[in-house]
């Protein structure tokens, strides 16, 4: 199929990141980030009418966070902190110190404030719309003298476990804006978090970036019992132990989707239900090497940017590095009990993976029938969608 272009390319945009949908639950309006008023803000498109609103202000660039560690300190857009409540088209982001709430008309609404001595990363908010989750960490985590290839120049979570620092989970009242839930992570970098779908009382989150590898990624938090729990043991030690990333709940809120590496061997995606039940981990074939990231319609079927390799697209001699990401947005139906992946082509996205804003991370709609994602194929970074038969 032929992925049509949805943005004009006067400007950068993209979609939000992938644990937040960028659509309304009618699937009328596409939430996205874009550069054209020369900082970072908030638009939203109808796609029935073509109409475009500006929904920020922002004229500060940046804020520095996870993965934009190069942008102002408690200054600018938090590009990393925006959440979509589907159901009310309600978006929450940072703005400076802010933690906001803007409608699809523009209506902002300061909640609260990001504590000082604090960095952040991407938020989340619940499905009832009741509850926004803020994960920060020590701005030590951050404090670098320079940056190399967009990074600072040190071992992050290394720093994190030797000085000890913290990570706090904050949970928001989105109408009050009153703090319901501060839960401290010790020697712990949380970047992405996500309410279960079915229970906002549980929490998934990770470590990021860990020092040996996927150990200690993925956990869940329960409110109720303030239990933590680690979702899967990679092993010990960098050169033996398997890595595992970018964690997302199925619709059910009873499974979660992650993929990653086994030692030594081939790539994999897996599943797992949130009691540590019934995991599977399926290995992909040995040419599918091309870094990439899934995420899962409410039917079950799994998309991905990256991994699929094309028989006449072979990697060359000596390019076997998983951080070169695919040029393929392909879909994924999964017999977990059978152990058995059928990989479907659906497009080129094209993108040149040069940075986290030209990522595609694709997303379903809410109806299961498009695909959406990022890509700089055309020069700019715009948004393309593509319709999946069935």
């Amino acid at each position: 199929m032929e992925p049509i272009r949805l943005t004009n390319l006067l400007a950068n945009d993209q979609l939000l990141y992938f644990t937040s949908s960028s659509l309304t639950q009618d699937d009328r309006w596409l939430i996205y980030i874009s550069d054209r008023t020369g900082h970072p803000n908030l638009f939203a498109l109808d796609q029935v009418t073509g109409e475009e609103r500006m929904l920020t202000q922002n004229g500060q660039g940046y804020l520095k966070s996870y993965v934009y560690f190069d942008g102002s300190e408690r200054k600018g857009l938090g590009k990393a902190s925006v959440s979509l409540h589907d159901p009310s088209g309600t978006v929450y982001f940072i703005q400076d110190e802010d933690i906001c709430a803007v409608d699809l008309i523009g209506n902002l609404r300061i909640l609260a404030k990001v504590p000082a001595g604090q960095v952040t990363a991407f938020t989340h908010v619940s499905l009832d719309g009741r509850r926004l989750v803020v994960p920060t960490t020590d701005a030590r985590a951050l404090d670098y003298n320079r940056l190399i290839k967009g990074r600072p120049d040190y071992d992050i979570d290394a720093r994190v476990q030797q000085e000890n620092l913290v990570s706090t989970l904050h949970v928001y009242d989105t109408q009050s804006g009153v703090e319901i839930l501060s839960e401290r992570v010790p020697r712990a970098w949380i970047t992405h978090v996500q309410f279960c779908p079915t229970d906002p009382d549980i929490i998934l989150y990770n470590h990021e970036w860990p020092a040996d590898c996927g150990i200690r990624r993925i956990w869940l938090f329960n409110a109720r019992t303030r239990a933590h729990t680690r979702m899967r043991l990679e092993g010990a030690g960098r050169s033996k132990a398997d890595w595992v990333c970018h964690e997302v709940w199925a619709a059910n809120g009873d499974e979660l989707i992650y993929h990653g590496g086994f030692s030594g061997g081939a790539y994999f995606v897996g599943k797992v239900n949130r009691d540590g039940s019934n995991r599977v981990e399926l290995a992909f074939p040995p040419e599918y090497r091309k870094y990439g990231h899934f995420n899962i319609s409410p039917s079950g079927l799994l998309v991905c940017d990256g991994y699929y390799q094309p028989e006449d697209e072979a990697l060359q001699a000596g390019d076997r590095n998983e951080w070169q990401g695919g040029a393929w947005i392909s879909l994924q139906q999964v017999d977990w009990e059978r152990g058995v992946i059928r990989w479907i082509p659906v497009c080129r996205h094209g993108s040149t993976w040069e940075n986290q804003d030209c990522h595609p991370h694709p997303i379903f709609n809410h109806a299961g029938n498009e695909v959406f994602f990022t890509s700089n194929k055309e020069g700019r970074r715009a948004i393309y969608k593509v319709r999946i038969a069935g």
